[in-house]
Formats: structure tokens, sequence, C-alpha cells
């Protein structure tokens, strides 16, 4: 039943969500908010950028794992099926984590998907089914190309003085990185099963 309007908010108004509402960026990306964090403005930025790039990779990465966790073939179905599901969900986390880096850095984390396609080095895969030694190839690959990127970021972040992205980049990207392409390299090793 409508009310009329009277200037107060009634019972029922105050429960109706606020829909279609539009506005403007209060932050643009690539642009830094002034934090108290005690880190020059400038490694900041630059800080934001290689996350940024890092972060970009990463999504495209997870949702690669997801697409092969599902479209897995063949007689090691049940295994990879399961352990891609499991380096999907180590890499949400390590989206989550340099995401909100970006943030504390008072910078924009790069988040809508047409804009991670847009940055992202990783090359785009068929839209169809791949073999299965190729999937994990192109895991490996992608892998390799956010390695080569965090050694860089590492190197970076350290000689910036920004010891707090440099430990997340360290501790969580990189080990998690490292011990997923070791898991995936060794189905790749072409080793009899029963004979040698």
């Amino acid at each position: 039943m409508p009310t009329q309007n009277t200037g107060k908010i009634t019972q029922v108004d105050a429960s109706q969500p606020l829909l279609h509402q539009h506005g403007y960026e209060i932050q643009q990306y690539g642009t830094l908010r002034d934090l108290p964090i005690v880190i020059d403005p400038s490694a900041r930025s630059e800080s934001c950028t290689l996350v940024n790039q890092i972060l970009a990779d990463t999504i495209i990465l997870y949702h690669l794992y997801k697409k092969h966790h599902w479209l897995m073939r063949g007689h090691t179905f049940y295994q990879l099926h399961l352990l891609l599901d499991k380096h999907a969900s180590e890499q949400i986390e390590l989206i989550d984590a340099l995401g909100e880096r970006v943030q504390t850095l008072g910078g924009v984390a790069i988040a809508d998907p047409r804009h991670v396609a847009e940055v992202t080095k990783i090359k785009r895969p068929p839209n169809g089914v791949e073999e299965v030694p190729v999937m994990l190839s192109r895991l490996l690959e992608a892998h390799e190309l956010i390695v080569g990127e965090l050694r860089v970021a590492i190197d970076k972040t350290a000689a910036n003085q920004d010891s707090g992205t440099n430990d997340l980049l360290v501790s969580q990207v990189l080990r998690t990185n490292e011990t997923q392409v070791w898991f995936l390299a060794e189905h790749l090793v072409d080793t009899p099963l029963v004979r040698s």
C-alpha cells in the first residue's frame, strides 16, 4: 500500500531497498589514497602496479584451474579432478590476499573480469576441451609466468622497503605457486607404473 510523502520515513519506507543508484567513481584505478603506513607514495604506487598484474594473472589461473577441474578426462580423472580443485581453492585465497594488499597500500585492486581479461598476460585457452597433458602444460605455463612476475616484484618491493608486500609475495604467493608447479609437473613424468 503506498504511503503519502510527508517527509518522514515510515516503517514501510525504512526497509525498502534504495534501488538503481548511480554515482561517480570515488577513486580511479591506478590512483593512490594517502594512508599512514609510512611507505613512500612512489613505492606504494609501484607495488600496486606489480601486485595488480600478479592479481590479474592469478584470477585467470584460478579460472583455468576450475575449467580443467571440470573438464578433466581419462584414467587419472578422480585424482586430478580433486587436485585441481584443491589448487583452485588455494589460488582463491591468494586472490583475496593480493586484492586486500593493494587496498592496504591505498590503491584500487583489479577485480572486474573484463578488466582482468584486458590486463592478463596469460594466453586464452580454446573454449573446448584439450587433452589432459595439454591442460596440465597450460597450467604450468601460467604458473611460470606468475612466478617470473613474482620474482621481479619480490626484488622491487625489497628494494623499496615495502616489507608487507614483500612478505606476502614470498611467504604466501611464491611458495604456493612453487608447490603447485611441483604437484602438476610430476603428472607429466612419463614413467612406467608397474615395470621398469
